[in-house]
Order: C-alpha cells, then structure tokens, then sequence
C-alpha cells in the first residue's frame, strides 16, 4: 500500500514537472529563435526535447555549440583588449603607415570589425541559451557554422599578431583591470543572475544523475571564483577617504596634436591655452646647424617633402638645410590625414592657420616656453654618419638653450643621456631626466631629479620608492581619462600627454573608490551569490 502511495505521489510529480515545462513553451518566440538560430521554421515541435530526455543535440552541434562558447569568449577578450588599447591608436596607424607608405585609420577599423564579430556571436549565445532553455535541441545552420569558425580565427590570429607586434599592450590590459575589475565583476554578476533560471529548467529536463552533476558543479564553480575575486582584488584607486593626492601635471606630447599639427608652433600655442605645464617634443640638427623638431627620421609623414623634394623623401631629415627645411609645409597633412578624428572640430580660423604651418626649430620653441613660464623636455636625435654636427650635436643644442634663447636652464628637463657628466658641468641648472629605470642610489649621483618611463612602468611602489629620495615621476605617452585616472590614484607627479585638453577638465580620478564603499560591495556579492544558490535550490523543489 505504501509502494502504492509512493508510486502515485511520484507520478504526480513527473506530471508536475512536465507540466511546468510546457508552461514555459512560447511556440511563436521558439519558431523564431530556430529560425534565427538554425533556420528551421515551424518545426519547433518536432525538435523539441521531453522531460528525462538528456540529450539537447547530437555530436556535431554539441561540437558546434562548444565552439560558439569558444568564439563568444576569444571575441570578448579581443575586442576588450583592443578597446584599451586606444590610448595608443595614433602610435599603432603611423606604425602601418612607416610600412605600408600611405595613411589609413587601420585601429578604428579593426574595433569595428572586432565589435561587429562580438556582437553576430553573442547574438548566437542568446539563441542558444533561449533554445535550450525552451527545451529545443539545437540545430546550427551552416551559415552561421562557418561564421563562428571566420569570428574564431579572426580573433585567434589578431591576437596573435598584435601580441607579437605590440606586446606592450597586454600591460595595458593589465593595467586597466585596476580601474574595470569591479564592474567587469558586476557584468559577470548579472550574467550568472540571468542564467540561473535557464541553467535550472535544463537541469530538470536531465535525467541523468552524472550530467545534472556536472552542470550544476560547473555552475556552482563559476560562482565561487566571482565571489573569491573580490578577495585578491588591487586597485590604487581604492583609498582612504582623503588620501587622494593632486592631479598629476600635463606634458604636451609634441604639443597638442589633436589640436593642431604635432610639432608645430601652433601645436605648442594650443597646449599652453590648454593649461599644460610642459612640453614636450624631439630634436634633431640640420645640415648647416640649425636644431629643429622633427620626431621621425624622414620628412615623408608630417611635411610636403614628396611635392618640394620628391627625389629626396626617403633622406634623413638632418641632412637638409634650415632653409630648404622652411620651404616645406608641415601642416596641412593635419588636415588631409586627421590622425586623431579631431580635424573637423576647428573652426575656420584654426584650419586656414594649421595648413600654413611650417617646421619649427629649438629656438622658436624655447622662446615660446620661456615666455609662458613652461617647462620643456624633448629627445635629441644624433645626426647621420657625414653629418658635420654628428660629434657636437649636444653642445650644438646647448648654444641654443644658454645664448640664444630666453629660456632659463631651470626649465629644461634634460633627458639625452649621452655626455651627462659632461653636460651637468657645462650647465648644472638643467634638471636631469633619467628615461631608464635606475636604482635610486645612482640617479642621486648622477644628479637625476625626474623619472621619464613609458607609463608600463607604472606602480604606486616604484612612484613612492623614487619620491623618498626626491626624484618625481613623469609617464608618457597617456591619454585616455581612465589610464590618466590610474596615474592620478598611483601619485604619479606628471605625464605626457596627446590629449591635454581632455584631461585637463578632469577634476577626479575616474572609478575612485573609498574603502567602505568597497566593503557595502563586498556584502552584495555575498548577497547575490546567496541569491543564485537559492534560485538553483528552489528550482529544484
């Protein structure tokens, strides 16, 4: 009689369960998702699963559905990486354009394509997911088979070349995560929150006891890691509430060349309306003596020289004359090529100026910093084998700064390291600028008073071990406000920028977090996890 009862009450359940079940069947939305998803369309039913059935799809579109999940999570990772790495856009277009000789916003299409390919696969995803949770066995059109395996390849092949290329850039990655960890935890958060519910029907559509094992270890998994990473959690921009120090000073890289064509006066008038502390730029020395700013080896990139001296582009830029130097224009490829997309936003005035643009020498610089009270920093490029200043180029730059220009030697930031000792005799004023990392003992005897390091370098560590004894931080090349936050949370004391105007009007670091805010975040995750756990168990009463 028991074995009766027990029997009946069994069945009472199943009928329960295959009841709840066909609750949640929507036949329009599943005639949809197979139509999307495998363009199968008003065959929902006969593809459909039955409560104890524990098969969702045979071997290939198991393999298939295994290979999306592979796309879905490369293609996220690379349009991540590639979304931090715009701060150094600019750098990786002039890179292509020193080999490929034409101008071309090869980063931008890249984040698009990158962005479109997330997006056709994450679409899948969420048509998976919906088929499986509606009880369907999943079938993949080919279609979309061999645009999972061209997402798949895509991915795995520009990650590779850029991590070859532009190895530098997985810091960055890196570095980002102290500024996006909390909220990157948040999204993956919400993600397990919106899959519990589908991941609860499947589980119940099993029968089998090791594969309902396994889905609900994998799923019991993942929130165990979301809720132990919190606990190894490092950002600088976690603080002490008033522990934040002031903003770190800006360096006009090449002067403000979203503004304005880099190198230029102009670029340097426009960094200073901007309220940069300093400037920044290169110099090199002509034929006959003269220095000037020119960053490449070549005038093929930011001059006419392929319409003045088209038999002379590929020659180095120290083996032309100041005069013949002055008769190109150094402007208007600001115009024609827009290298930062910034072009368009000056006014009338502003581009008939920049199109008028010519080389700009040392003197006209320092003259320019010496009357607004700017510091200056600059790399000085040794001339050519044959040149006749190839042996004096650094006193040659040294006439320059102490007779001829206004400017006074305590503005210098001097970062050439050749003939320090020798420099440092001639004119103890220049505050020496270190570009290598050295322990603090040799840069005290060296005289050195600045750091100037790619911001890679970039530690909360190496900033306050360096500030102990007197020398200051400056990291270049930075602007975006996220890595200009990370800096500003780091005690970094300058850095040199693309994008003064940008950060300028900063007036907090971005995603600064006080450290009792950080535990009230803390006690939610442990709410939310709590949450999930419940949702999977009441799902299965």
């Amino acid at each position: 009689m028991a074995s009766s009862h027990g029997e009946l009450q069994f069945g009472r359940l199943r009928g329960l369960r295959a009841k709840l079940l066909r609750r949640y069947e929507h036949r329009p939305l599943v005639s949809c998702l197979l139509g999307l998803y495998g363009c199968r369309w008003r065959r929902h039913e006969r593809s459909c699963t039955q409560p104890g059935e524990d098969c969702c799809c045979n071997k290939l579109e198991a393999a298939s559905f295994a290979l999306l999940v592979a796309a879905f999570c490369l293609t996220l990772l690379f349009l991540y990486f590639w979304g931090q790495a715009k701060n150094d856009y600019n750098d990786f277009d002039w890179f292509n354009f020193g080999n490929l000789g034409f101008w071309f916003p090869w980063s931008v299409v890249l984040l698009v394509i990158a962005a479109g390919f997330f997006t056709y696969i994450t679409v899948l995803m969420l048509l998976a997911v919906c088929l499986l949770s509606e009880g369907q066995k999943l079938y993949l059109h080919w279609s979309h088979k061999i645009g999972i395996l061209v997402s798949l390849t895509f991915s795995v092949v520009a990650t590779a070349v850029l991590s070859d290329l532009w190895s530098k850039e997985w810091t960055t990655l890196l570095l980002s995560f102290q500024v996006t960890a909390p909220f990157l935890h948040v999204g993956g958060v919400l993600l397990m929150t919106v899959l519990a519910w589908p991941i609860a029907l499947h589980f119940y559509r099993m029968n089998s006891r090791v594969r309902r094992g396994l889905i609900v270890g994998v799923y019991l998994s993942v929130l165990s890691a979301l809720y132990l990473v919190p606990l190894g959690l490092y950002s600088p921009c976690i603080k002490e509430d008033g522990t934040l120090g002031p903003p770190p000073a800006l360096i006009g890289h090449r002067g403000a060349p979203m503004l304005a064509p880099e190198n230029t006066l102009m670029s340097f008038e426009k960094a200073v309306e901007t309220g940069s502390d300093g400037l920044e730029t290169d110099v090199t020395i002509s034929l006959d003596g003269v220095p000037f700013l020119m960053h490449d080896q070549t005038l093929r990139r930011t001059t006419n020289i392929h319409e003045v001296f088209p038999n002379r582009t590929n020659t180095p830029s120290a083996m032309f004359t100041w005069a013949e130097l002055e008769s190109l224009n150094a402007g208007a490829w600001f115009l024609s090529h827009n290298p930062f997309g910034t072009a368009g936003s000056l006014g009338a005035d502003d581009r008939r100026r920049a199109e008028k643009q010519s080389v700009c020498s040392l003197w006209a610089f320092l003259q320019l910093a010496a009357q607004k009270d700017k510091l200056v920093i600059f790399d000085l490029y040794r001339p050519p084998r044959g040149h006749p200043y190839r042996d004096t180029w650094i006193q040659r730059t040294l006439e320059v700064i102490q007779n001829e220009s206004s400017i006074h030697s305590s503005q210098v930031l001097w970062l050439p390291s050749d003939l320090r000792a020798l420099v440092q005799e001639m004119d103890p004023e220049l505050q020496q600028t270190s570009g290598s990392r050295l322990p603090p003992e040799e840069l005290q005897s060296n005289h050195i008073v600045k750091l100037n390091l790619h911001y890679s370098s970039m530690s909360a560590l190496l900033v306050r071990e360096y500030a102990a004894v007197n020398v200051t931080t400056n990291l270049y090349v930075i602007s975006q406000p996220w890595l200009y936050s990370v800096a500003w949370c780091s005690g970094v004391h300058s850095v040199t920028t693309n994008a003064p105007q940008l950060l300028g009007t900063m007036r907090a670091p971005l995603f600064l977090m006080v450290t009792n805010k950080m535990s009230a975040l803390h006690t939610c995750f442990l709410f939310t996890t709590t949450l999930y756990i419940s949702t999977l168990t009441a799902g299965k009463g």
